[in-house]
């Protein structure tokens, strides 16, 4: 009798120190994913805004404009090396050590942004210094962004990855609420030429405080079940080139899933790059109001992860998918009709839900992507289909939106033809993708 009393006391042990590390793998992998992306997400909203006249003022408004996205495009362009990288240096060394890496590196390239000279004071140097500090911000974040999401899914009980995935889905919405009410509330305390000057500069310096608290939380997190068990396995040193790895057995895979997700990332990164430029430029909103108008859009966001991850949960990824990708086609064709008319409140509205089932399909990402890999070359392989997708058409969306926009004398429509292509895109890849919510992510499928 005692030896089984002892056995289930050890056993709930075991399972109350399972269920700790993994609500301690979401909040890390949450909050500091949040506050790498308010890192990326400020650059954003500032290369719409602030920087086409600081670094690029010898060149004439669109071509400035055009100039500045483009730096903030750099930036995605190096994630996917960033992607191999860390993604290679993940299954093989594991999840926990790539993250603490790749969040210093992170911190620093943005605090140092912060305290870049302008053109006027340094000639070329200026966005010389700002696009390197941009590709290195990038590079990091391609390989944090995977190790974050496999961080907390493979620490997730099999019913709950889902939920878990939604959560990290809320990281990107979160921080354009931070970056966009830091801004919101400089410019509306500073005057315009203090906040052109100095203002912008503050929350990239406050950003490095928010970084360490990432570091911190993180060093808490035990690495992942799943890595642990492939460790004993002795597969993790057998998978020399995780890459390699990728390629031969998996590309199929990773070509259907960076083309899914070409949709999501082009239309997450119109809705809150260009939108703020095509509100403000375009039909004269001011920029204190084109903030609120992300955060509150960026708030049904959150939701909309959530609700993805919640319903993924209960009819599995690939019906969900299919919902917010349905969703997301209707709000395409609906959205700059509704802008043009200039409401505040029916801008709001259709931002918000245009944005929230965009992210509902991002707060199902993590799971799905992570199910659809072996343990050994997960890391790469997520990591290459999320960053390959970011490359693709979520930087070159803001820079091919206002080219058209130039292009096509302000009509939107050729926009609208695009963003509804690659939606179409998306909904076909998962129309033909299989089901993965019963994948058992501790096994190895490579051969």
């Amino acid at each position: 009798m005692s030896f089984f009393a002892d056995s289930d006391l050890a056993a709930d042990r075991r399972s109350a120190q399972a269920h700790l590390m993994a609500r301690r793998a979401v909040a890390g992998a949450t909050v500091g994913t949040a506050l790498e992306w308010f890192d990326f997400a400020l650059y954003g909203v500032v290369a719409a805004t602030i920087f086409p006249k600081l670094f690029f003022p010898s060149l004439d408004p669109t071509a400035s404009l055009l100039a500045s996205l483009a730096s903030f495009w750099a930036g995605l362009a190096a994630r996917p090396l960033g992607a191999v990288i860390c993604g290679m240096l993940g299954d093989r060394w594991g999840r926990r050590k790539l993250m603490l890496v790749t969040v210093s590196v992170m911190g620093a390239s943005s605090f140092l942004m912060g305290l870049l000279p302008t053109y006027h004071q340094v000639g070329i140097l200026a966005p010389t210094l700002l696009v390197s500090l941009r590709i290195i911000q990038g590079f990091a974040l391609g390989g944090e962004s995977t190790g974050a999401q496999l961080m907390a899914v493979e620490h997730a009980s099999a019913n709950r990855r889902g939920w878990y995935s939604g959560l990290l889905g809320i990281c990107s919405p979160l921080s354009q609420i931070l970056a966009n009410f830091s801004l919101f509330t400089l410019a509306a305390l500073l005057s315009s030429d203090d906040f052109d000057s100095w203002g912008w500069r503050i929350p990239f310096l406050a950003s490095f405080v928010l970084v360490l608290l990432g570091i911190y939380i993180r060093r808490k997190v035990n690495e992942t079940p799943a890595f642990e068990a492939l460790k004993r396995t002795g597969a993790s040193t057998r998978a020399a080139n995780p890459l390699s790895t990728v390629f031969k057995y998996h590309w199929r895979t990773a070509l259907r899933l960076t083309l899914f997700f070409c949709g999501p990332a082009a239309l997450f990164y119109l809705i809150v790059v260009f939108s703020l430029s095509y509100l403000t430029k375009h039909l004269g909103v001011p920029k204190q109001t084109g903030f609120m108008l992300l955060m509150v859009a960026n708030v049904c966001a959150i939701f909309g992860a959530l609700a993805g991850g919640y319903l993924s949960d209960r009819i599995g990824r690939r019906r969900a998918l299919m919902i917010g990708s349905a969703c997301t086609l209707i709000c395409c064709l609906i959205y700059f009709p509704i802008l043009n008319h200039n409401s505040i409140a029916m801008t709001m509205a259709v931002m918000g839900a245009f944005l929230g089932f965009t992210q509902f399909q991002s707060g199902i990402q993590p799971v799905w992507f992570a199910e659809s890999f072996p343990t050994e070359a997960r890391y790469t392989g997520s990591a290459l289909s999320y960053s390959g997708a970011n490359l693709l058409t979520g930087g070159p969306m803001p820079i091919v939106a206002v080219a058209l926009l130039n292009a096509f004398h302000g009509s939107p429509w050729a926009i609208v033809a695009v963003c509804g292509s690659l939606n179409l895109i998306s909904f076909v890849m998962v129309a033909i993708s299989r089901e993965t919510r019963d994948t058992a992510l501790e096994r190895s499928f490579t051969h």
